[in-house]
């Protein structure tokens, strides 16, 4: 794709987004919340989740390992092993974040100029096709979850899965050179970073948009 008269050419075609934290307001909020709610230690959930980040029980119930109660067992028993009691089931609530109204813009402009676009998503069950998510994931040709697929972010496999699921959609190949990767967790963007694609931290959204608009070739912020 080539930029027009006044606009920077773009250096990317395809974008791949992720959803909590990025379309959706961070759940890490929504712990915070919780924690300060019920004396627990800032940040505690988060740790919890970094800690063995390959095989804990986060990561197994991505992976669909474990079911909702086998991981609300072993997610508390990790966290009264490191001297605390918390409920999983309240921790499960905060993954519910509300839409950003201006990535779904964004998205929506993509989609009017005919960029293809993926989803990539870490979750615990397959997302439901209703509501105003389900409008949202209508606009992307491809979309891969963890609970699914049976690997999770930051394995390098579910990067490919996605790449091969877009080419498969779009009836042509779409490299990650070709590919924007949005994610609001570094751990997630190295290895898609290593792979090839084009990186966007989402700490901003508003800063990620400005990043995302270089690499496209035209704004995100106008009307779709």
């Amino acid at each position: 794709m080539s930029g027009v008269a006044g606009t920077p050419a773009a250096r990317v075609s395809a974008v791949v987004f992720d959803l909590g934290g990025v379309l959706t307001e961070s759940p890490m909020t929504a712990f915070a919340a919780y924690e300060a709610e019920v004396g627990l230690p800032d940040g505690l959930i988060r740790r919890l989740n970094s800690t063995d980040p390959d095989t804990n029980a986060w990561a197994r119930f991505e992976r669909n390992e474990l079911d909702a109660a086998g991981f609300s067992a072993a997610f508390e028993a990790k966290a009264l092993a490191a001297g605390h009691r918390l409920e999983a089931a309240r921790v499960l609530e905060a993954l519910r974040g509300e839409l950003r109204p201006s990535m779904v813009a964004a998205v929506r402009r993509l989609r009017a100029e005919g960029l293809p676009l993926a989803l990539l998503s870490n979750n615990v069950a397959p997302m439901e096709r209703t509501g105003e998510l389900g409008e949202l994931l209508e606009l992307f040709d491809a979309v891969v979850e963890s609970s699914t697929e049976g690997v999770r972010k930051p394995e390098p496999q579910i990067y490919r899965r996605a790449l091969a699921r877009l080419s498969e959609a779009v009836g042509r190949p779409i490299e990650a050179g070709d590919c924007a990767y949005l994610d609001d967790l570094g751990i997630n963007l190295k290895p898609a970073r290593a792979l090839g694609f084009s990186t966007i931290k989402v700490v901003d959204p508003a800063a990620a948009l400005t990043e995302l608009s270089e690499l496209v070739g035209f704004p995100l912020d106008g009307p779709t």
